[in-house]
């Protein structure tokens, strides 16, 4: 359909689409005053507003009238993607089951599959995979479903899509991995499962930040009990700091602690030839002062 200006009718089987009246677009659509795919200013059809409201009875009379499930609005969002972003698993069945494209993308590229794991509607990543959707498309900036998943915290949706032949390290275009993004978002558990699933402990992002830099930059100290058992590197990184740096300048004293603990030197020079105690006494980190300061002070004393 043409990009025109709505009718009245238009405008009517929008609304009935929208509200999941399904006697209402009969109606419409049997009067021959309206076309079944007519499109408002965004390029949303009625079946898009019927889809993503959930409403399966105004899926199925659209459909039954016509209706192209491959129609997009300006976005490159169809009624599949908007059904399994609300996670209605019956309008997802039916659309797929009336040859709606299970990996059409969106313009930043998008899939159904991405916004369901995104919004943690298990049993709609579930019946996409089952229907064929590609485990490891991914979006134009390199995020994959598994990305979105870790990134959400939805392990158990991180778990199937795993067992489906997720890339556990699919980079995206900054070089950020799902271990790294969860890492930062603090989510333990995915840490763990990624982990358990070979995920690489030292990924660095472009600016040369590990997960447990960014778990010990943002205080995630059970994301560092996680990180800390496949033996990280304490040592100076890519990007001219360690981890200890990071916990040191924002005043993290569990992480600080923690990764003392496992073996990180509080005299290690950074790419300024600051160490991480120097750094805690810049920023007035008291706590991370007084601590650092007794463990130099314990070490001094041993030689």
């Amino acid at each position: 359909m043409s990009m025109k200006k709505e009718s009245p009718w238009d405008v009517e089987l929008h609304l009935a689409a929208a509200k999941g009246d399904a006697k209402r677009l009969q109606v419409l659509l049997e009067s021959g005053r309206v076309h079944v795919d007519c499109k408002d200013k965004d390029g949303t059809t009625p079946l898009i507003l019927a889809a993503a409201g959930g409403h399966v009875d105004a899926v199925a009379e659209l459909l039954q009238q016509g209706a192209d499930p491959a129609a997009k609005r300006l976005t490159g969002t169809t009624a599949l993607f908007f059904a399994s972003q609300g996670g209605f698993v019956d309008v997802v069945n039916l659309l797929l089951d009336n040859e709606a494209f299970v990996d059409s993308c969106s313009v930043d590229g998008g899939t159904p599959l991405f916004v369901a794991c995104q919004c943690g509607h298990l049993d709609v990543v579930e019946g996409l995979l089952d229907r064929g959707a590609n485990v490891n498309a991914h979006m134009k900036d390199g995020a994959t479903a598994l990305f979105i998943a870790a990134q959400n915290g939805h392990v158990r949706i991180l778990e199937v899509l795993l067992e489906r032949g997720a890339k556990t390290d699919a980079i995206r275009t900054d070089g950020a991995t799902p271990l790294w993004i969860a890492a930062q978002m603090g989510h333990d558990h995915v840490v763990r499962r990624l982990l358990k699933a070979g995920a690489r402990v030292d990924s660095t992002r472009h600016d040369g930040a590990t997960p447990l830099f960014k778990a010990a930059h943002k205080g995630h100290s059970a994301v560092i009990a996680e990180l800390l058992k496949y033996r990280p590197s304490l040592g100076i990184l890519p990007n001219g700091e360690s981890a200890l740096h990071a916990a040191a300048l924002s005043g993290h004293m569990a992480v600080a602690r923690q990764l003392v603990g496992a073996g990180a030197d509080a005299l290690l020079l950074n790419q300024e030839g600051v160490t991480p105690l120097q750094l805690a006494i810049r920023h007035s980190q008291t706590q991370v002062i007084d601590y650092l300061t007794d463990k130099v002070r314990t070490r001094t004393a041993s030689r």
